[in-house]
């Protein structure tokens, strides 16, 4: 089974939580399946970047911030590579561009309009874990481009659909979709299916699991999607 999985900012927060990552993908690779592994960068390394640019400017321009704050998922794809390795499993990170993830030109908030697979299934098909730095791309100037708040869902369902993955699971800090917010609402119960629609009405109300790019991408490419906590 071929399978994209997205881990967020809180799942990748420290080198223990890395490692813990990394135990997860190789239970699901004992299991037989092959894996595109899909991260965040570290909880909190965003606002950190954007905190540096604004020291010089309140309005940096967004060329530069995107080669700013790509860097920080192309450091958690590389240590979770090399935690991989370290555990004897055969792993290499790649970045947007190195993905193929093709985007116009509109920086900080670009679309994707195609993916060469190219790499990422030569890889695959020499038994690596193929660990990808989410939220970015490459324009087709040539260019390092961002996508947006969301980003990383929004790559990992994008891979899901190129690579026709199986299904594709986003893991994060919260183990599903509730009926409404669980840490407010006690009697909130956990759904075990949804459909599209019904998870961009909860998404257009407020909803954090998933936002509406993702879902909408997810229906438009006919992905299945599991959220689920890393934690648990």
């Amino acid at each position: 089974m071929l399978i994209v999985q997205k881990y967020g900012g809180t799942s990748m927060g420290d080198c223990d939580r890395i490692r813990n990552v990394a135990q997860r993908v190789i239970q699901s690779k004992v299991q037989g399946n092959t894996l595109v592994i899909v991260v965040s960068a570290m909880s909190g390394e965003t606002d950190r970047l954007i905190g540096f640019a604004q020291h010089f400017t309140p309005l940096p321009n967004t060329k530069e911030m995107d080669m700013l704050l790509s860097s920080g998922e192309r450091i958690t794809a590389a240590l979770l590579a090399i935690a991989l390795e370290s555990m004897g499993v055969k792993a290499i990170s790649l970045s947007g561009r190195g993905a193929g993830i093709i985007t116009d030109n509109f920086h900080t908030k670009a679309r994707i309009e195609y993916i060469d697979t190219t790499k990422i299934f030569h890889f695959l098909n020499e038994g690596y874990v193929v660990v990808v730095a989410g939220f970015q791309g490459i324009s087709t100037n040539g260019e390092v481009t961002t996508l947006g708040r969301g980003g990383s869902d929004l790559s990992a369902v994008a891979l899901a659909g190129a690579l026709n993955a199986d299904k594709c699971e986003i893991y994060s800090d919260v183990d599903g979709v509730y009926t409404t917010d669980p840490r407010i609402v006690k009697e909130a119960r956990k759904l075990e299916k949804i459909s599209y629609d019904e998870m961009l009405e909860l998404a257009s109300m407020g909803a954090k699991v998933l936002l509406n790019r993702s879902v909408e991408l997810a229906k438009k490419l006919n992905v299945k999607l599991l959220c689920a906590s890393s934690f648990t």
